[in-house]
């Protein structure tokens, strides 16, 4: 799991964070696997791709979760290194024989409707270009809900890190039912 604040449970213990309610369920279900959580709050697809080798080269896993796109946006950073460097991070991961999964990002309209339409719309395309499988946008259940949200209406609360879990759970379940 490489992922920025949304995934690193920003302002919540750790594990009241969605990906460690996912090692939960997991465990639970005696799936068998182990997440390993590297995500960084404030990370960018720049800092994502820069420690991405070394994070495939120590744990050789065979799903890489790459939640990251939001800090480029919040900072509206070139959308051009938002899509290269996912795709680097994609390609690196396949070329190591993980299967990945891209969930979609979202940010705040403010940015007008332009930067916003064409940051969201990497997603999919980098899903469509190199076969990955669907996954909703991570946000898509918390973001216009100011109660389930921390004070500075970016992070989610621990009720919307349930609702991310779940957002993920359904596209994640499939793709651990591989033996590995």
């Amino acid at each position: 799991m490489v992922g920025d604040s949304l995934s690193a449970a920003y302002g919540l213990p750790a594990e009241q964070g969605w990906v460690s309610l996912l090692q939960q369920r997991i465990d639970d279900k005696g799936l068998g696997w182990q997440i390993h959580n590297a995500s960084i709050s404030g990370d960018t697809s720049g800092g994502g791709l820069s420690r991405l080798p070394t994070l495939l080269e120590a744990h050789q896993p065979q799903l890489v979760i790459i939640a990251l796109g939001s800090n480029d946006g919040l900072r509206a950073l070139s959308l051009t290194s938002l899509h290269s460097n996912l795709e680097q991070m994609i390609t690196l991961a396949q070329a190591q024989g993980a299967t990945v999964l891209l969930p979609g990002m979202a940010i705040p309209p403010n940015y007008g409707p332009r930067y916003s339409e064409r940051f969201a719309a990497i997603y999919p395309e980098l899903r469509e270009a190199h076969g990955l499988p669907e996954a909703p946008i991570l946000l898509e259940q918390v973001v216009l809900d100011h109660e389930l949200m921390l004070a500075d209406n970016l992070h989610p609360n621990a009720t919307g890190q349930v609702l991310l879990f779940e957002t993920m759970w359904p596209t994640i379940k499939p793709l651990l039912q591989t033996e590995h």
